[in-house]
Parts: structure tokens; sequence; C-alpha cells
């Protein structure tokens, strides 16, 4: 496993990370989770993401459980806010109110005293962006968190962001979490511009397109019985949709036969080409199994050729097809 530093912070997060949003979406038991996290943990995956949201909660709990067991220092944590959490006008959100009240629960939920990237979930325009970065500054300064991140924001709204932490001299935003594919290469545009002269971090989601890339998906064929596009109560099993309708799946065929003329299978080379901007610091992978982690580390270190590179952008000029992503311009 390689490592890299999130941003310009000293935390060194591996190329490879594990989430917790699709793995352990449905999970009431911990056997299944914790052997994928076992594995991940073997396997050199220092890195763990979840939200107080995933699974109504439980996600935080699966995880803290599973990472109990290992020293607190070998492993990075990270968890997000924003979600309801309750009925209530203040359970959700970006206010300090709600910030501070989840902090608290997350922390219990995790079994640790400190998280190391706290995330903000969303972008909240019923808070004065004020309020939301002064308290995380505030959690920063109190240790109770050690960096924080956004995810799911626009280029305009980090960029507003950074000005808020310049003007009130607090603590830098190290990471961002967006959406980043092959298949979804809308942050190439405006935010990892942004983010890499700011010296943000990137750790991207759905690197494999919801599995669209892991190559059980085919234009000529019906979805597998048991995948996620044939359960409607799996994790992204509407998000999928997108990345399995026929034009992108005639793109993915094609994709799968580029992998295999440079040696790779299609998930080694699409968690590689993720990596291959430097201001990556990780890819944020799930998983169903154990073997799926071991398949997913094999792409960290992975250096794709000018060849391949070029082989994949002449795929997607020479089919088109058009995907939503879910940021939601303000």
């Amino acid at each position: 496993m390689k490592y890299r530093n999130l941003g310009r912070s000293g935390l060194k997060v591996s190329e490879i990370s594990l989430g917790s949003w699709i793995s352990f979406h449905d999970a009431n038991d911990m056997d299944l989770p914790e052997s994928i996290i076992d594995e991940a943990y073997r396997l050199g995956i220092n890195f763990f993401d979840t939200a107080n949201g995933y699974n109504g909660g439980n996600a935080e709990i699966i995880l803290g459980k599973a990472l109990a067991k290992y020293p607190r220092e070998s492993f990075v944590i990270a968890t997000k806010v924003y979600w309801p959490t309750g009925e209530g006008p203040n359970d959700r959100g970006l206010s300090r109110k709600h910030i501070f009240s989840q902090v608290e629960e997350s922390l219990k939920k995790l079994q640790v005293e400190y998280i190391d990237v706290y995330y903000c979930h969303w972008y909240d325009s019923g808070t004065p962006l004020e309020d939301t970065l002064r308290a995380l500054d505030d959690l920063v300064r109190r240790g109770t968190i050690r960096y924080y991140g956004v995810s799911n924001w626009t280029a305009a709204q980090i960029a507003y962001g950074l000005r808020v932490v310049d003007k009130y001299k607090l603590y830098d935003i190290s990471a961002n979490q967006p959406s980043y594919s092959i298949l979804d290469r809308y942050i190439e545009n405006e935010t990892l511009p942004l983010c890499e002269r700011e010296g943000i971090g990137q750790v991207v989601y759905s690197p494999l397109a919801q599995g669209a890339l892991t190559g059980k998906y085919s234009y000529s064929g019906a979805a597998p019985q048991n995948s996620r596009a044939n359960n409607p109560r799996a994790g992204g099993a509407i998000s999928i949709k997108d990345f399995t309708a026929k034009p992108v799946l005639r793109c993915v065929d094609k994709l799968k036969a580029v992998a295999e003329e440079s040696g790779l299978s299609l998930a080694e080379m699409s968690l590689a080409f993720v990596l291959q901007k430097k201001i990556v610091a990780s890819a944020l992978t799930g998983a169903s199994n154990p073997e799926q982690v071991a398949a997913n580390v094999k792409a960290s270190g992975v250096e794709l050729s000018g060849d391949t590179l070029s082989a994949i952008d002449r795929v997607l000029e020479e089919n088109p097809y058009s995907l939503k992503h879910n940021i939601v311009p303000w």
C-alpha cells in the first residue's frame, strides 16, 4: 500500500480507503463488516470513512467496534455531519449547535476520543458559512477533530469557504470529498485546479462509478441478479441507474478492452486513473466482501502509461454520454 499526504497537511492516508455507505448499508450484525474492515487493515488501508447518517447511524457503530481492537494511532477515521438526525428544527444542517451535538454523538458511536477528518457532508445555504467554519475551527483547537473538510460542494462554495478562512484566520480546509471516476469527471474543470492551488486534498468517492467500472455490468448482458442495480434496498441503487444506462455501458465495455490491453482489470485501471492526479490523496472504495477489498488494493502504486490514458480519452470522445451528478449549484 502506498500513502499520500492529505493536501498540504502532514496527515498520510492510504491511496485506497474503505467507505461504509455501501459496505455497511444493510448490516445489522458485525461478522461480515468486521471481516471486511480486518482485511482492509491487514492490507495496509489506514483510512476509514463513514457518516452519521449512514445506515441510520449504525455505520459509525459498526466501524467503531471493528476498529477498537487496533491501536488508535494506527488508523485515520473520517465522518460527516449535515443530514437530519431527528425531527427538531436544529437536528440538521451545519449550524454550530448541530455540529457540536453531532460530533459528540459520533465520538460515542465510533468509540474514539477524537476524529481525524470531519466533513461537512453538503453545503448548508441556511447557515452563515462563518458560523459553520468557526465551529469547525473551535473543534480543531479543542482537539476534538484533527482536520476538517467538505463534501459535495461546488468549486464556488469551496472558494467562498477559503475566503472566510482567510478573513478570520481559521484552520485551513484540508480535504474535499467529491465523486470522481473515468465516467464522472466534472471536478476536472474547476474543483481540481482550485484545490490543487490551495492545497486541499481530494478523497474521491464512487471511483468505480457505483460498481459500473468493476466489470460486472455489460452493454450486451443483463445486470447480475444479486447486484446493486437489481436490489432497490441496496445503497446507491437509485444513483447507479445513471451508470448502467445503455450508452454508458457501451463505453464501459470499450474501457474494459483498454484495461485488458494494459494487463489490468477494469477496476484496477479505474482506481489507478483517479490516482494519477497527485492532488487525489485517496480513492474511497466500498466492498461487500473481503475479496473485493483485496482486489481494490492492487491498484495502489499502479502508474498508467500515456498510451493507456490516451486510449481512455479516445473511448470517451467516441462514445458520448450524459451523466448527472449530485452537486446542486447555489
